[in-house]
């Protein structure tokens, strides 16, 4: 189990919150901090004395401290520790659910696990404190329609122009007579019916619309 982890937290009550979880992982030294910045620091002296942190735990969002921050937030935070020290592990502790900046997260900065902040938050940090260190990604259950599924990889340019124009509100007869009029493939309705039925499955979506909301929670469109 991981044995050095920092936590940059400005909420008194959460971080405390978090002084009584953690206290019950064996063996792990964790440091807090109220402080981007700080943090940042922190891990820097860490690494330059031998004792890297292996883990960082950070809210998403920080209080304006009335300070000269450079860092201002825990998408800073994490960006400048991933530049610093590429290999320490990420989880974003945040109440944001925003799938777009969340994907950003995952996708461009790195991080490890992203947990929402909510009434069973406690227990899914633990559990994903234990996914990361075995080597996983993990994301809140009820969030888990932004990870990328390995079947995203079997969609092509043309499911994803479907998605698109159903997005733009055409509905599959529209769809036929567009792509008809351009020359393109699967340009009769039953092709188009199953090219949406494959996506809804791969994407775990109820309907077309929630298929659309996943496309672009997941900035496919």
């Amino acid at each position: 189990m991981f044995k050095k982890i920092i936590v940059a937290e400005d909420i008194d009550s959460i971080s405390m919150g978090l002084k009584s979880l953690l206290q019950n992982i064996n063996g792990a030294s964790v440091t807090y901090t109220k402080y981007c910045d700080e943090a940042f620091l922190k891990i820097r002296k860490a690494g330059l004395d031998n004792e890297a942190f292996e883990l960082l735990i950070t809210d998403l969002s920080f209080k304006d401290s009335f300070r000269d921050e450079k860092l201002p937030s825990g998408e800073s935070l994490i960006a400048a520790v991933k530049q610093e020290q590429p290999d320490i592990k990420v989880i974003a502790y945040s109440i944001d659910e925003r799938g777009y900046k969340i994907r950003h997260l995952m996708d461009d900065l790195g991080i490890n696990a992203y947990v929402s902040k909510g009434r069973e938050s406690q227990a899914e940090l633990l559990n994903a404190i234990d996914e990361v260190y075995a080597g996983k990604k993990y994301i809140s259950a009820h969030l888990a329609h932004l990870k990328k599924p390995e079947a995203v990889t079997e969609m092509d340019l043309l499911d994803l122009e479907i998605i698109k124009l159903l997005s733009d509100g055409l509905i599959q007869n529209e769809i036929v007579e567009n792509f008809k009029s351009s020359g393109k493939k699967a340009s009769s309705i039953s092709s188009i019916e199953k090219r949406i039925v494959k996506m809804k499955n791969s994407l775990m979506a109820r309907n077309t619309t929630h298929l659309v909301s996943i496309a672009k929670d997941m900035g496919l469109i």
